[in-house]
């Protein structure tokens, strides 16, 4: 009963990266490189258990949360304020960036649902999610609609499995990687939507109270099921011929399964929309009160302040700003994920020294494995980081692309470079 109530549990953390986010960008890399990109999901999923057990061990034997524990370890002089402000505004910039996708994904399935125009539907999500984010924390609509969103996944597995893709090409494409010409900004946005970096504050701050070993099975089954709903939206993305779009996939789904697949897709996406469009702004003003908060009993951060408020209502404005210049949905979405995937590594590494330092983990401190694991995660999120920004400056100056071999010698050197700072902590725990 325990371990059914902690897969419930972590599902949360499953339901908040399979939104419009996931949705668009791994239906659009299995519409562009057909299976090609099937690797990086297998990835994301792989980082996406390492870290969220990492953070969620962290509460459980510390009894802080990561934003808690980022400030006890940083306490005086500048570098607690370049820390502070490093992570809070990478966390706030990631929320940020995502609601315009949330806002953008569900009024584009709201449209496809009702026909009303995009601006009217925006305005309309904006009112019901702020609404719901000035009166209380909105944990119980959230899951209402998540189940929508489950309900749509199952859609989705179903449409993959209905497509019968050959065995030994979903294996080859799965373990062997490879990146395409252009698919640079897609691959980090597959490794953006399943990583999420502010789900790794939020996964620390519910975790508390459990037991280690129903942790870990809670989560290596919920995120493990969410990894497997996102393959399977590439695997469907793969059907839509010429451009990508939510209406394509929905024709899609309505030729595989019947009209009420496309009617349920609809609705999945103004329901994955419209929570994620709560969960967002909801986590940069949970992850502010953890890393600014003076005791638990600061009122100036409790969920009515001012400070409070203020975070989560400059996240949706961003999205309500995106939702009404009418921008393309799809472009932006994508963007929005690989701008969180730049983010990740920073993200890591502080929950690596965090998870190493014996004043918070007494004897429970990573392991080699977990480090050696953890360790890979940063190196493949810089390589990720390096490659897209290289294709993007060479598309935009015409200078020849480095050669693939260059840019795993950067990602090593940034390893490099990053190690001497952590080699010195690490032994300095060591010592104590």
């Amino acid at each position: 009963m325990r371990r059914l109530a902690s897969i419930l549990l972590w599902s949360v953390i499953a339901a908040a990266f399979i939104g419009p986010g996931t949705v668009t960008t791994a239906a659009s890399a299995g519409a562009s490189y057909g299976l090609a990109l099937l690797w990086a999901l297998v990835f994301s999923t792989g980082a996406c258990l390492v870290l969220q057990e990492a953070s969620a061990r962290l509460t459980v034997v510390s009894g802080r949360n990561l934003g808690q524990a980022l400030r006890e370890q940083y306490q005086t002089g500048a570098r607690k304020g370049a820390v502070l402000l490093l992570v809070l505004g990478a966390i706030v910039a990631g929320c940020a960036a995502y609601e315009a996708g949330n806002i953008l994904g569900g009024v584009s399935g709201a449209a496809m649902a009702t026909g009303w125009s995009a601006r009217a539907l925006t305005l309309l999500s904006g009112l019901i999610a702020g609404g719901m984010l000035w009166r209380s924390p909105p944990q119980t609509v959230a899951r209402a609609l998540s189940l929508v969103v489950a309900v749509m996944g199952v859609a989705f597995l179903c449409t993959a499995i209905l497509q019968r893709p050959p065995l030994g090409a979903l294996l080859r494409a799965s373990l062997v990687p490879s990146m395409p010409r252009g698919s640079g900004l897609l691959v980090l946005g597959l490794v953006g939507t399943t990583v999420v970096p502010y789900n790794i504050f939020l996964g620390s701050g519910i975790a508390g109270g459990q037991e280690l070993r129903d942790l870990r099975i809670g989560l290596a089954v919920a995120v493990g099921l969410g990894g497997l709903i996102s393959m399977a939206v590439l695997v469907t993305g793969t059907a839509v011929e010429g451009g990508f779009s939510f209406l394509a996939l929905s024709e899609v789904l309505a030729e595989r399964l019947g009209g009420w697949a496309a009617k349920l897709f609809a609705v999945g996406l103004l329901g994955a929309g419209l929570s994620s469009a709560i969960t967002a702004p909801l986590a940069a003003a949970v992850t502010a009160r953890s890393l600014l908060q003076k005791g638990r009993d600061d009122e100036r951060w409790s969920p009515t302040s001012w400070r409070y408020r203020a975070v989560w209502l400059a996240v949706l404005a961003v999205g309500l700003g995106f939702g009404l210049s009418g921008v393309r949905p799809v472009p932006a979405i994508v963007l929005a994920q690989a701008l969180n995937g730049l983010l990740l590594p920073l993200v890591a590494i502080f929950l690596f020294l965090a998870v190493n330092d014996r004043r918070l983990m007494g004897e429970a401190v990573n392991g080699s494995l977990a480090n050696v694991a953890t360790a890979g995660v940063v190196w493949v999120a810089i390589l990720l980081g390096l490659t897209a920004i290289a294709r993007a400056v060479s598309g935009a100056s015409g200078v020849p692309l480095l050669p693939g071999s260059w840019l795993v010698v950067a990602a090593s050197a940034s390893m490099l470079l990053l190690a001497v700072p952590v080699c010195r902590f690490l032994r300095a725990q060591a010592g104590r």
